[in-house]
C-alpha cells in the first residue's frame, strides 16, 4: 500500500458554539495540511459539539451547522478531511461528511445509533443504511462513526470485506475509570479481525455530565498501536500508515506461483507483493533462475532464504525418534512444513496476507502438505484447474504482449523437488486426464463406470476417486479461495469427513 499520511485533529468542541467550532476545525486543517497530511479526521459530530440534546430538535440550528460545513469546506483545497456533522432536514443523521479539495464528495451516516446509559440518539437520529468507502492516493478508506465500531459484523467488518485497507472511525466516547483500554482492546480486535488499519479519533472536553479524555490511536492491520494521542488535551496525532494490502507468496519457480504472482501485481500493484524463493538441497538451478525470471518479469521484489539448514535440524531432532526407519514422504513434507513456517514468520512480522499456490487438481487428490504449503490466508487458485493454469498463464503473456511467465517455467515438467528427480506424474496420472476425471466426479457427479465409458482406464479412475475421498480432513483445512467453476472445493462441496460410502 503506498503510503497515507493521516491525522487525528483531538479537539474540544463546544455545544452549539458553531462559529467557534468551525474556526477551530479550520485551524487544524491547516495544521494537518502544513504537516503533509492526506487525510485530517474530527471527532463525531464536531461542527455542534457533542451532545447537542434537544438544540437537534430546532430547524435553524440543523441549517446552520449545515452552513457552517460549507464553509469548513471550503477550505480543505489539497487534502481531505473527514467531519463530524448533523446530515438532513426533516430527517437528521448523526453522520461525517467528507471534504475533499474543496469540495463535499461523500457523506457517511451512522448505523449504530446508542440508546443506553448516558446515550438516547434514536430520540433524535435516523440511523443510516450504508457503509462507505472512498479512495485516496489508490487506497480504500472505510468510514464509521463511534458505536458502529462496537459491532464484530458491523460497518467496519463490511467495509474490510469489500477491500478498504483503512478505516477512519471518528467519536464523541465519553470518558469513565479504564474505558481507554477497553476501547483500546476492541479496536485492537477490529484492526487484527479485518486486517485493516484503524484510525480512531476521539474528542477531548466536557459537556454538562460528560468528560471526554481524546487517548485517540492507530493500529495498523495485525492490531498492533502505532499511535496513541495524550489524554484529556488536544492534539493533532499524525501518523504515516503504510501496511494494510501486503502479500506475501512463496515462488518455487513452478507454474502455480507464477500465476499466483501475476494475479497479485494485477490486483494490488507490485509495490505491494513480496515473494520468497526457499531452496533447499533439492531446489534446482532451473527453479532458482525461472523464480528470478518471473519475479524480475513482473518488477516484484523476491527474498531467498535458504532452508536446508532448518531442516537438517528438523532432523537432526527427530533422529534418535526415527532410528530405524527408512526416509519416506515424511521428509519429503517436513521441507514443505519448514517453508510454511518461514512464510508464516514474515507474514506475522510484516503484516503480509500469504496467498497460498494450490490448484484445484491439486486440493483434490491431496497433493499438497498441511502447515506446509498449503499454509496461508487466501488460495487465489484453489478453483483452477491444472490444464486451466497454463491456459491462464499463455493468456496473461498474450495481453501483456511479452513474456511475464517464461517459456521454461510452461514447459518444464511440474515438480515438487522434495527428493531427487521428482515429477507430479510419480504420483499423479497425466493432468488432462486427472482434470477430466476430476471434472467429471467432483462437477458432474459421475460414478466410476460412467468415467470409465469414457475411456479412462478403471484404476487410474479408482485411484483418483480414492485420493479425492480420503483427503476430505486436508481441504477442511485449505484457505478460502475463489469460485470459478461450476462445483468449487469448499461451499460447493459438503463431504463428511467420516463415512463409510466407498464406490471404488
Amino acid at each position: 500500500m503506498e503510503k497515507l499520511r493521516v491525522s487525528l485533529a483531538q479537539i474540544n468542541p463546544t455545544v452549539g458554539d458553531l462559529a467557534g467550532n468551525t474556526k477551530k476545525i479550520i485551524e487544524y486543517i491547516q495544521k494537518a495540511w502544513k504537516q503533509g497530511a492526506d487525510i485530517v479526521a474530527f471527532p463525531e459530530m464536531a461542527v455542534t459539539g457533542y451532545p447537542p440534546e434537544d438544540l437537534l430538535l430546532k430547524p435553524g440550528f440543523i441549517m446552520d451547522n449545515l452552513e457552517a460545513l460549507r464553509v469548513i469546506q471550503k477550505e480543505t483545497s489539497g487534502l481531505t478531511a473527514v467531519v463530524g456533522f448533523v446530515d438532513g432536514e426533516k430527517e437528521i443523521y448523526n453522520a461525517a461528511a467528507i471534504l475533499h479539495d474543496g469540495a463535499l464528495s461523500a457523506v457517511y451516516r451512522k448505523m449504530y445509533l446508542p440508546n443506553y446509559s448516558v446515550f438516547d440518539e434514536e430520540r433524535y437520529f435516523k440511523k443510516g443504511k450504508e457503509p462507505l468507502i472512498v479512495t485516496l492516493k489508490g487506497i480504500d478508506i472505510g468510514i464509521s462513526i463511534c458505536e458502529d465500531i462496537w459491532y464484530p459484523e458491523g460497518p467496519v467488518m463490511i467495509e474490510a470485506m469489500a477491500g478498504a485497507e483503512v478505516i477512519i472511525n471518528i467519536n464523541a466516547s465519553p470518558f469513565y475509570y479504564k474505558k481507554w483500554k477497553v476501547r483500546e482492546e476492541m479496536v485492537s480486535s477490529r484492526a487484527a479481525d479485518n486486517s485493516a488499519a484503524i484510525a480512531y479519533i476521539n474528542a477531548v472536553g466536557g459537556q454538562d455530565e460528560l468528560v471526554f479524555d481524546g487517548h485517540s490511536m492507530v493500529f495498523d492491520n495485525q492490531g498492533r498501536i502505532i499511535a496513541r494521542g495524550i489524554s484529556f488535551e488536544e492534539a493533532l496525532i499524525t501518523v504515516d500508515i503504510s501496511e494494510g494490502s501486503g502479500v506475501s507468496i512463496a515462488l518455487s519457480g513452478g507454474v502455480d506461483s507464477a500465476l499466483v504472482a501475476a494475479i497479485a501485481v494485477d490486483a494490488i500493484g507490485k509495490e505491494n507483493v513480496t515473494t520468497a524463493f526457499l531452496p533447499s538441497y533439492y531446489t534446482s538451478r532451473e527453479s532458482r533462475e525461472d523464480a528470478e525470471r518471473v519475479a524480475r518479469n513482473l518488477g516484484i521484489k523476491l527474498l531467498t532464504i535458504h532452508i536446508q539448514e532448518t531442516f537438517e535440524s528438523y532432523l537432526n531432532d527427530l533422529k534418535e525418534v526415527f532410528s530405524g526407519v527408512n526416509p519416506d514422504t515424511t521428509e519429503e513434507n517436513l521441507q514443505a512444513r519448514t517453508r510454511g513456517n518461514i512464510i508464516m514468520a514474515l507474514s506475522n512480522k510484516f503484516g503480509w496476507l500469504v496467498l497460498t499456490t494450490g490448484n484445484k487438481s491439486e486440493m483434490s487428490v491431496g497433493y499438497a502438505t498441511l502447515y506446509g504449503d498449503m499454509a496461508g490466508g487466501f488460495a487465489v487458485i484453489k478453483d483452477v484447474p491444472k490444464t486451466m493454469v497454463y491456459e491462464l498463464c499463455r493468456y496473461i503473456n498474450s495481453i501483456k504482449g511479452r513474456e511475464i511467465i517464461p517459456e521454461t517455467v510452461l514447459t518444464k515438467a511440474p515438480t515438487a523437488e522434495l527428493k531427487p528427480n521428482q515429477t507430479d506424474q510419480d504420483t499423479l496420472p497425466p493432468y488432462d486426464v486427472l482434470d477430466s476425471i476430476l471434472k467429471g466426479y467432483i462437477e458432474e457427479n459421475k460414478g466410476i463406470e460412467e468415467l470409465v465409458s469414457l475411456g479412462f482406464q478403471v484404476e487410474t479412475v479408482r485411484k483418483v476417486i480414492r485420493m479425492v475421498d480420503s483427503s476430505e480432513y486436508k481441504r477442511r483445512q485449505a484457505a478460502p479461495g475463489i469460485k470459478i467453476t461450476p462445483r468449487a472445493l469448499g461451499k460447493d462441496w459438503r463431504m463428511p469427513i467420516t463415512n463409510r460410502y466407498e464406490i471404488y
